[in-house]
């Protein structure tokens, strides 16, 4: 089960980002690529059979999920987080600190 999944809001706890806040784009093996978080400046040639103009576009760059924590709106604070099977068999996240259920 992974912790951090697609629309999860996290922070960034360490680089050039630190402290920064966004939701999950996507998740591609140990790397995350949150929204307006780690913005990069790329030269890009026209695809007209895409439609897709050319020149220089502003877009995500990926992160190591290591980087980065769950944000927890109750404490307002990045937290670890880990599974939990439930009585009824389901497995869900919750977080360490707590013990609640993550919801997502």
């Amino acid at each position: 089960m992974n912790r951090i999944r697609k629309g999860d809001q996290v922070i960034v706890i360490t680089g050039k980002n630190k402290g920064q806040r966004g939701d999950v784009l996507r998740v591609e093996g140990d790397r995350v690529f949150v929204s307006n978080v780690n913005l990069v400046k790329r030269h890009t040639k026209p695809n007209p059979q895409a439609q897709q103009a050319g020149g220089i576009v502003e877009r995500e760059a990926s992160i190591h999920i290591s980087n980065v924590q769950l944000f927890n709106p109750a404490t307002n604070k990045g937290e670890r987080v880990g599974a939990k099977t439930l009585s009824d068999g389901r497995k869900v996240r919750v977080y360490r600190s707590s013990g609640e259920v993550v919801d997502a």
